[in-house]
């Protein structure tokens, strides 16, 4: 018999009402940004607010992870350290980080996550972070179902979270340093100036521009629904939706369409088994391709293809509505695939590949009468709406509640009655009450099974079945006492929920097995002493600085898998096309920085560095 694993469903939380509609729409996990020292600095939030968070997921065994996965300063550990038992405190799960000076700080016995920052695509490197002492390991986007699959059999008792859906970084995670070297803003710091969202011209060595001003380094959004068992049986056990810079709209229906999807497979697949409680109860139908993305990509979980990024714009285009007809005066006529509405926002590339759009005004049958002038675009141009007016507006009202099951037993005893309430987890809460009985002169059972239906804004639900009334004759109970003693028992079944809310438990321990490697460059990302530290007791001999402290000159700044030749079709490995190219290749910047491309072929990775020149 195989062993049952239990699958999170980890969703993004930019604040406090994000991550409560996450839990509502049917996250098992969320991951929220702390108040500093979090990869996105603009996403932060109150210890108050995470508090708060804590407090409601934990209702639902919905666990809550904060992210503290920046590079840190000598300074900052202090404050650091001071704001994880702050967090502890407050009962939050675990911490995602990536500095491992943390791990050297005087830690409360809270569970460390191995963030994707730390850059995670070997077993080697994995097995080292769970020996060490970490819980949970972030691996990188690049990897493939079979990448992963090895790693889970090398590290088979490592709970692996993986990326399963949004925006996707052109470089290996906590391996870009364009943004500190072109803004003086670092992505290892929280910083992050989106370099690879710019336009660039490709340029050959001879300066003739291959490729005229695209967005070369803009990848498509990552979208695995259709492949979420794949990833499952490859090792997969957390599964994570970016966004803690998304709005509430795209939490919402993102979450629910992965949670719809995972429970169809959780029910044919008894092996895997969720991680939290309740019932997403909706009122829509999720579509990931409303909310906001740039085209989707299965990115390298199937293999290398050519179509993993948008050279035209980083800009949302949302979902293909079909295309245009005919351009009249006052209207367009389209052939589309789905319906439009009034208010609705549309989008499309012109014929110099620019993307441009205009908001509808009137919706009458095939013909879309704009707002303003009808642009000029020739028939046959493919159409996408990129604001669904008429979903916007389901999305803005209350879209979701969340249902622990419950089971009620409504007995009589010497003295009066007693209510009991178990709830779908097994824990229950019971009161008695003492007071005279008196035979009814109707039957009761009917009114008392609807009176204990009503639960109203509570988290529970009950079924009509789950209801047993053990009475010995027909007793009457006045409706104001039965609501009072219902009341009191679901405060108290919370109260015994919260009580019994298991936390994991880990009490960091120093270790010294070998690190992987014998030497970090900057690409260790090593910005502080202790963390310095850390590598010289697992047997790391030469430690550089990070690239935020000592710059490197002619460095690498960016790692990547995409690849520019094989997405232009001229890989002389893979496409085997004999296409004459005076390499080396360079991208320019519209501000007239240029940088040297190399292809390491055997890595099979693209290698950006900016070049040392006169502008």
């Amino acid at each position: 018999m195989k062993e049952v694993r239990r699958i999170e469903l980890l969703a993004p939380a930019r604040n406090l009402e994000c991550g409560i509609e996450a839990v509502n729409h049917g996250a098992d996990a969320v991951y929220i940004g702390a108040p500093k020292f979090g990869a996105r600095a603009t996403a932060t939030n109150s210890i108050e607010d995470i508090a708060q968070l804590v407090d409601y997921a934990h209702l639902y065994n919905v666990r809550i992870y904060v992210t503290l996965n920046t590079i840190l300063k000598d300074e900052e550990l202090p404050e650091t350290e001071a704001l994880i038992w702050e967090l502890y405190r407050i009962g939050v799960d675990a911490l995602i980080v990536q500095d491992m000076g943390i791990t050297m700080l005087n830690l409360p016995p809270i569970p460390l996550h191995a963030s994707t920052q730390m850059d995670n695509r070997t077993a080697e490197k994995v097995r080292f972070l769970s020996e060490a002492g970490f819980r949970q390991v972030v691996l990188a986007r690049e990897l493939t179902l079979e990448e992963i699959k090895q790693i889970h059999e090398a590290c088979p008792q490592t709970p692996l979270e993986v990326f399963v859906h949004g925006a996707l970084c052109v470089s290996f995670s906590g391996q870009c340093y364009a943004s500190q070297a072109c803004f003086g803003r670092s992505a290892n710091r929280g910083e992050c100036a989106q370099f690879c969202r710019l336009p660039f011209h490709l340029e050959d060595a001879e300066g003739r521009h291959l490729v005229e001003e695209k967005h070369l380094l803009s990848l498509k959004d990552m979208n695995q629904l259709d492949l979420l068992e794949s990833l499952l049986d490859a090792g997969a056990t957390s599964l994570k939706i970016e966004g803690r810079l998304k709005d509430v709209d795209y939490v919402k229906n993102v979450t629910a369409a992965y949670r719809q999807r995972l429970d169809a497979i959780l029910r044919h697949r008894p092996e895997y088994m969720r991680s939290s409680s309740g019932t997403a109860h909706l009122t829509f139908e999720p579509q990931v391709e409303k909310s906001f993305n740039r085209g989707f990509t299965h990115y390298f979980l199937e293999g290398r293809t050519r179509d993993i990024f948008n050279p035209h714009t980083p800009k949302s285009m949302g979902e293909p509505m079909g295309r245009v007809k005919e351009r009249h005066s006052a209207f367009l006529t389209v052939a589309g695939v789905k319906p439009f509405h009034n208010g609705d926002g549309v989008c499309y590339l012109d014929e110099k590949g620019k993307l441009q759009g205009f908001r509808v005004n009137k919706v009458d049958g095939n013909r879309l009468f704009p707002q303003g002038e009808v642009p000029k675009i020739l028939p046959r141009t493919p159409l996408f709406r990129n604001q669904d007016q008429e979903f916007d507006r389901v999305l803005a009202r209350p879209s979701a509640e969340r249902k622990l099951q419950l089971s009620w037993v409504l007995a009589e005893t010497a003295f009066g009655f007693s209510l009991k309430a178990t709830d779908e987890d097994e824990h229950s809460a019971t009161l008695t009450i003492d007071c005279p009985k008196e035979l009814a002169r109707t039957p009761q059972e009917d009114n008392l099974r609807k009176q204990l239906s009503k639960l109203g804004n509570t988290p529970f639900e009950t079924k009509t079945a789950d209801i047993k009334i053990a009475f010995t004759a027909n007793w009457f109970i006045p409706a104001s006492t039965l609501t009072d003693l219902r009341r009191q028992v679901i405060e108290e079944l919370i109260r015994v929920r919260r009580i019994n809310y298991r936390q994991e438990v880990a009490v960091w321990k120093p270790t010294t097995h070998p690190y992987p490697v014998q030497e970090l460059t900057y690409l260790g990302n090593v910005m502080n002493a202790k963390a310095a530290a850390f590598y010289h007791a697992h047997g790391v001999e030469k430690v550089a600085p990070a690239f935020e402290r000592q710059p490197v000159d002619g460095a690498t700044v960016m790692f990547c898998r995409h690849c520019l030749r094989f997405s232009m079709g001229w890989c002389p490995t893979h496409q085997q096309r004999n296409i004459s190219l005076k390499e080396p290749l360079y991208l320019r910047s519209m501000d007239g920085r240029r940088f040297r491309l190399t292809f390491d072929c055997k890595h099979c990775q693209m290698k950006v560095s900016l070049e040392k020149e006169e502008r």
